[in-house]
């Protein structure tokens, strides 16, 4: 019982915290210089778990590794083809993954899942292998039943067409997620449209794919011979190998074609990639170039110490200069990406558009400073400290051991090579740091991808900017510079543009009638329901009440002269500007202060042109062309300082005559609200005690 109200207690803090928007604080860790570098002391003493292996004549390779602590097992199929590019069908591949286990030739799909379920097992599917788990008595059917998906799956119209649907769902769904667009691009810009690094799923591509295309990519790729399947947890090795010989030994293997993957190259020069995206309400700011680095090279480890110091976590440069100093983000890292085929740098913040250019400038100068002055003794201590931490810690898990024994395999590594891991880790000195630093870290050959919305950004970005900007669209294409204003034709005014919004929601006469109105909304937060109860009246009388977990969360009332918040049984009465506007106010419809702010400009939300009002803190967006409201966008004080809370309404529904908007969105930080009205009252239900 104590537990349960102590995270009752949690989530309400949590839950309030995002309605308030309350501010968070990390700590930092101060560093300090050391002239004279010490003398590393000897590696820890590694024994790896030893890895048992055999390989079945159709080519699969079996890695085991026993672990006698719980008595469950795994395993995990592993298909290392190389990357194929696909072309007018980009996604064949992920179709043929998710229609993998759904129902074979011995078994049907809904007895495949009840009889997973009733194992209380788990068994999924991908284009790049399979995954099963269960205690250890079920194991031995378990993986019976993803080596019959492996082997036998069916695939069918209907299940085809229900796949199909999903992922154009979740095409549609990412068209609007600035993140999803950034990484898209960034990938088709950095690899190229022709490297299956670079392309990317369509809903056009989508729809010329057809079912015999599915089986045919499962027929030419889904093979053992280039194939690892991995078995981890409570086994025993020589029964293992009989069960996996019995259930795998009939899986054909063939000839998988070949494909000569094209060269992924840098820029000559340092260039500014930017995406426009109107419903941006912070920029992605990325600074990307391609390398050559694979698992075990000479200078592997000096480039992972490299990457730890310049933005490998909490204190690292980046992180403690836009994060802890600047305060522009919550968290700036960067990465380098070993491939086999084509790796990657990338050092990137999903900062405010206002600090946009200065979180640019500020990365580029990080990794600059990485390059041309050495990291000091004090910051590659810790970091190796950290790497054989994390690395002692590790080893002892038994699936790191397996895939120890796979990378050993797929990159074809010395057998000792994570023995002598450490020791190579600790070798590493200041110079070899700054060696990879250049070799790895191009700033001079980067592409800054930059995705965020224009008309914030652009401005300030080209002032500071000495690098030459390109524009692309969201497909990748290359574009012109979007507009950054829409000239606001002759005769309309911000008086005109407020009244054409009252025609299109029911009429001057309609909304005149109306004394009050209750609004009652819903919304989930981090799985938790809240209520948002708004009620307001006549003359600029305004209730808001959060509540959630059968009690009041937050609550905001205003009885026409004063008023007051109320947060965690703590109360405030309003003052300074925050009384101020509410007194400018015209409750119940707002919307009738507004035509005291000005007429801005046009921007398009979400395709549609809409008419921008300026008043006090916020904006207001308009449709041009229905007039209705389809966005309001705040600047309030956040973490980092000021910051934009958009609102978004749709689904306009009519009650007795009025069209209210029924899905009501809202971003605050990395959080999404998603409210919906459940009940609209108007002259009914709102009383003056709701105002005191």
């Amino acid at each position: 019982m104590q537990r349960s109200k102590r995270l009752e207690r949690i989530m309400k803090t949590k839950i309030i915290s995002l309605v308030a928007i309350l501010a968070m604080s990390f700590a930092i860790n101060a560093q300090r210089d050391l002239n004279k570098q010490p003398k590393a002391g000897p590696a820890p003493k590694i024994k790896l778990g030893k890895a048992k292996k055999f390989k079945l004549p159709n080519g699969l390779q079996v890695i085991m590794v026993e672990n006698h602590k719980l008595p469950r097992a795994s395993a995990n199929l592993t298909i290392d083809n190389k990357p194929v590019f696909e072309g007018s069908k980009a996604g064949v591949s992920g179709l043929m993954g998710g229609l993998l286990g759904n129902g074979t030739n011995k078994i049907s799909k809904d007895d495949f899942n009840e009889k997973i379920d009733y194992l209380g097992a788990n068994v999924n599917f991908s284009s790049g292998g399979a995954f099963a788990s269960s205690l250890k008595k079920y194991f031995p059917e378990i993986l019976g039943l993803m080596a019959d998906g492996v082997k036998n799956s069916i695939f069918t119209k209907e299940e085809f067409d229900k796949e199909v649907e999903r992922t154009l769902e979740g095409l549609k769904n990412n068209e609007k997620d600035v993140k999803a667009i950034a990484r898209r691009v960034e990938d088709y810009l950095t690899y190229g449209k022709k490297h299956p690094y670079g392309e990317y799923t369509t809903p056009e591509s989508i729809k010329q794919i057809t079912l015999e295309d599915v089986k045919s990519n499962y027929a030419t790729y889904y093979k053992p011979n280039n194939a690892y399947l991995i078995i981890v947890g409570d086994i025993n090795p020589k029964e293992i190998k009989k069960i996996v010989t019995k259930l795998f030994s009939g899986w054909t293997k063939g000839n998988i074609p070949s494909y000569t993957l094209p060269k992924a190259n840098n820029p000559s020069t340092t260039e500014i990639n930017f995406i426009n995206m109107p419903n941006a309400v912070q920029s992605e700011v990325a600074v990307v170039n391609n390398i050559d680095l694979t698992i075990g090279d000479k200078d592997y480890y000096a480039a992972l110490l490299a990457n730890k110091i310049l933005g490998g976590g909490g204190t690292a440069r980046l992180f403690m200069n836009l994060r802890e100093d600047k305060g522009y983000t919550y968290g700036s890292y960067s990465s380098v990406r070993q491939d086999k085929y084509a790796g990657k740098f990338r050092a990137s913040a999903s900062v405010r558009n206002v600090v946009t250019d200065s979180s640019m400038v500020e990365i580029l100068k990080e990794i600059n400073k990485v390059r041309y002055q050495k990291v000091t003794n004090e910051e590659l201590k810790n970091s190796k400290a950290e790497y054989v931490g994390r690395f002692v810690m590790d080893v002892q898990k038994p699936r790191t051991v397996a895939s120890f024994a796979l990378n050993i395999a797929r990159y074809n590594l010395p057998e000792n090579f994570y023995e002598k891991y450490l020791e190579n880790i600790n070798n590493v000195n200041v110079d070899d740091v700054q060696k990879a630093a250049i070799k790895y870290f191009k700033a001079e050959k980067a592409r800054v991808i930059i995705t965020g919305k224009g008309v914030d950004v652009l401005k300030n970005l080209e002032k500071t900017a000495d690098y030459k900007i390109n524009y692309f669209d969201k497909k990748g294409n290359a574009a012109s510079k979007p507009e950054m204003t829409m000239p606001i034709p002759s005769g309309v005014t911000v008086s005109s543009v407020v009244d054409k919004y009252f025609e299109a929601i029911g009429g001057k006469d309609k909304v005149a009638s109306v004394k009050s109105v209750m609004l009652v909304s819903t919304a989930k937060v981090q799985g938790m329901d809240i209520t948002l109860t708004n009620k307001a009246a006549a003359p600029n009388k305004s209730s808001i009440v959060v509540s959630g977990m059968g009690q009041t969360l937050s609550k905001q009332v205003f009885d026409g002269v004063s008023g007051y918040a109320e947060q965690r049984g703590q109360k405030k009465n309003l003052e300074g500007k925050d009384l101020e506007e509410a007194v400018a106010g015209k409750a119940p419809f707002a919307d009738m202060a507004y035509k005291s702010g000005k007429l801005d400009r046009i921007e398009p939300v979400d395709g549609k042109n809409a008419y921008v009002i300026k008043y006090n803190k916020s904006e207001i967006f308009y449709d041009v062309n229905s007039g209705l409201k389809i966005k309001s966008e705040r600047t309030v004080k956040g973490p980092q300082g000021d910051m934009k809370v958009p609102t978004m309404f749709s689904d306009y529904k009519e009650v007795k005559g009025i069209k209210f908007p029924h899905k009501i969105s809202q971003k605050m930080g990395p959080m999404d609200l998603n409210f919906e009205i459940k009940e609209v009252k108007i002259n009914e239900g709102v009383s003056d005690a709701d105002f005191k």
